[in-house]
């Protein structure tokens, strides 16, 4: 039996029994796109518009950059990475976009410790460093053992589970001295001491200097109320 069909349609049916179309769409290019010319070549518009897009994009990221901001669930944000002592004053910051990860700031943060004495150099080693599981990695607890600095950080969960994975090749078990990791909530209260400031809880300056010339205010003065004498 003889099929007739259209001209340009096939001439089988498809599962649902109707007659298909040949596609006319060209590869690269979708069907119907606004401001394509014949054949679907962008036009010259196009490429002009597309580049000036990129232009004005690149150019934002670059303040962005310059500004220290950056994409976080609250919008455009500054993230602080900071150290304190026992007694809840600071001793060094980091400021950096809001989606920079903690970990890869940790060298920095210790490098900026400088804790002046009676009489010496400023001491930058300190005894014990105590951070969350975040700081958890193979390179920063080299960094520590390097420097002969006690790491008082727990072992996440799938890190002890791979150690052990591997048996004798994983390394012996990481220790922790859960007395010393009671004290790691000094860092978090020398935090909210710093946002008693609302323009460093909320960043209202422009450029990342003036900003963190804040933050070393605020810890001067959290500084000169611990040494004052109580009585």
């Amino acid at each position: 039996m003889r099929i007739r069909t259209r001209p340009g349609w096939s001439s089988t049916p498809n599962s649902c029994g109707r007659w298909r179309r040949p596609s006319t769409r060209k590869r690269g290019f979708s069907k119907g796109a606004k401001g394509a010319g014949d054949g679907g070549v962008p036009a010259a518009g196009d490429e002009a518009a597309r580049a000036e897009r990129r232009r004005v994009r690149r150019r934002h990221r670059a303040r962005l950059r310059t500004a220290a901001l950056g994409r976080s669930r609250g919008g455009l944000s500054a993230k602080i990475h900071l150290s304190a002592d026992r007694r809840c004053r600071p001793l060094s910051f980091v400021v950096t976009p809001g989606q920079a990860a903690d970990n890869p700031r940790f060298v920095a943060v210790v490098e900026g410790i400088r804790v002046r004495g009676p009489v010496g150099r400023p001491r930058t080693r300190p005894g014990a460093v105590a951070a969350d599981k975040a700081y958890s990695s193979r390179a920063t607890r080299l960094y520590l053992r390097r420097r002969r600095i006690k790491a008082v950080i727990p072992e996440k969960v799938d890190q002890a589970a791979n150690r052990k994975k591997k048996g004798s090749r994983g390394g012996r078990p990481i220790g922790h001295d859960a007395t010393l990791y009671k004290d790691r909530n000094t860092v978090e209260r020398c935090i909210h001491k710093i946002k008693a400031w609302r323009g460093l809880a909320t960043r209202y300056d422009k450029t990342p200097d003036s900003y963190l010339a804040g933050l070393h205010l605020r810890g001067a003065i959290l500084w000169l109320r611990s040494l004052r004498p109580t009585t």
